[in-house]
């Protein structure tokens, strides 16, 4: 369905907004900046930022939920033949190789990790989203799984998202040293070759997608 002239211009206000205030945060901390800061340099009211931000942590961190189900959403989404972990890798290995910013592969982001390392805020809400991420997708494996899935549904969760995490974190620690993204993102991909040669057999095959 096409977008809407109303739903765009809802996305457009929310971007710019989002935009306007990661630049707040980026130039004078995030304990500095407050919500009425933000929404005089948008040029809108304070009560319209809170309609597209419930709270002040997710002006800067407005992906998070995004990140949050991310997991869920390569699992439900694989391919016939694939299995959960097949998806995971497929999906990972094509956000590193095309080094996109979803996954820390951009210029400035040792500046974007400078404002959450300061802020206790940002890194309580970046963990929750973590945690979010892996109750999520516990549930779809287990879904996927049925009854009698034991605590296979919940390892396998613990190592996907193990390995995602830790590519993630490794660019992380690669990006806040100011390399360059496509070099970062050509080593990332060997790291994640290494790091499926440490994943199981049953963790590799679990949940293979039937053809329809």
């Amino acid at each position: 369905m096409a977008e809407g002239l109303r739903e765009r211009k809802k996305r457009q206000t929310k971007q710019r907004i989002s935009d306007i205030a990661t630049g707040l945060f980026l130039e004078r901390g995030f304990a500095s900046v407050t919500v009425a800061d933000v929404a005089e340099a948008a040029d809108v009211s304070v009560n319209t930022v809170y309609n597209y931000f419930p709270a002040k942590e997710d002006l800067f961190l407005d992906r998070g939920a995004d990140m949050a189900d991310r997991l869920s959403r390569w699992v439900r989404g694989r391919r016939a033949g694939e299995s959960a972990a097949d998806a995971v890798l497929r999906e990972l290995r094509t956000l590193v190789e095309g080094v996109s910013p979803t996954v820390g592969l951009f210029a400035g982001y040792a500046d974007f990790m400078r404002v959450i390392t300061d802020s206790p805020a940002l890194r309580s809400r970046l963990w929750a989203f973590q945690q979010e991420s892996l109750r999520d997708l516990e549930t779809t494996l287990r879904a996927e799984a049925g009854p009698g899935g034991g605590h296979l549904p919940d390892l396998v969760a613990g190592q996907l998202d193990w390995l995602h995490a830790g590519v993630l974190a490794w660019i992380g620690t690669q990006m806040v040293q100011g390399r360059d993204p496509g070099e970062v993102s050509r080593e990332a991909l060997v790291l994640i070759d290494e790091m499926e040669e440490v994943l199981g057999e049953r963790v590799l095959n679990y949940a293979v997608r039937e053809a329809s």
